[in-house]
């Protein structure tokens, strides 16, 4: 990818920083070749201080400055900020939205049919480079824009390609799944301080370890079944953790989880 190429932003929070300087480091672009733009000055500046690039507060800007276009502002703030910048579209401009539970089909409705548009779920740790990100493409996208949304968003931790309905169950495993994971590191930190350990070490214990856990899963390609069971000796420690887990329903609760996350974001994308 050259390093030419320029990248646009409506909307500069947290994810589009995140995004912008995960795109800088991995040296697909440097900080001259994004802009964002952002109605709220705060946001501006702290777009600025995080990534380098400059800002604006007008959205046509944006599409006069990169041919790549992130959406990423809220949901109910999508149709008046592409309605801003629809004079301002041409055949060389590529939407990316970031815009949670908002459909395709509703980005189409104000930016036309012919619009190439992508629409991605990535995840909070973007903010750490370590996403987990799906996207899926829109009509008029072409195989060159699916190679180029991979690209960018790999850069910041992993991205696969899915069809747009799957994004609901992306939405209630990844997207959500953070919320999980730190249930799950409190709820493990406060059995260690239950067993007399200080809370600052629990909570480094307990991140620790689901952190190494979950490399050993990508790191190896191993089966999370197979990597568990090479940890449960016969008779041990482990196996009786296990079985409390599994007389607990943990589990089937994390399933039901994700199950219930996925159908509220169905709700929320046909609203």
């Amino acid at each position: 990818m050259a390093p030419e190429l320029r990248i646009g932003f409506l909307g500069a929070g947290k994810m589009a920083t995140a995004l912008a300087r995960g795109f800088v480091t991995a040296g697909l672009t440097g900080p001259d070749g994004i802009l964002a733009s952002d109605p709220v000055e705060q946001a501006r500046n702290d777009f600025n201080k995080g990534v380098g690039a400059r800002t604006t507060a007008s959205n046509p800007e944006i599409l006069k400055f990169a041919p790549v276009i992130v959406l990423a502002v809220k949901p109910d703030q999508v149709e008046s900020v592409l309605s801003d910048v629809r004079g301002s579209m041409g055949k060389q401009h590529l939407f990316i939205s970031i815009a949670a539970g908002v459909p395709i089909a509703k980005l189409q409705n104000v930016l036309g049919a012919e619009a190439r548009i992508i629409r991605v779920m990535p995840n909070t740790p973007a903010l750490v480079g370590a996403s987990a990100t799906a996207f899926a493409l829109g009509s008029a996208a072409q195989p060159q824009d699916a190679e180029l949304a991979r690209r960018l968003f790999s850069s910041v931790g992993l991205a696969y390609p899915v069809k747009e309905p799957l994004l609901d169950a992306v939405t209630g495993l990844s997207g959500s799944g953070p919320a999980y994971v730190y249930l799950l590191i409190e709820a493990l930190s406060d059995g260690g301080v239950a067993c007399g350990l200080p809370r600052d070490v629990a909570t480094k214990l307990a991140a620790q370890t689901v952190f190494g856990a979950a490399k050993m899963v990508l790191d190896t390609g191993g089966h999370p079944g197979a990597l568990k069971d090479m940890v449960t000796s016969p008779g041990g420690t482990t196996i009786e953790g296990l079985h409390e887990l599994e007389r607990a329903g943990v589990r089937g609760a994390f399933i039901t989880a994700v199950r219930a996350a996925t159908e509220k974001s169905k709700r929320l994308g046909a609203g």
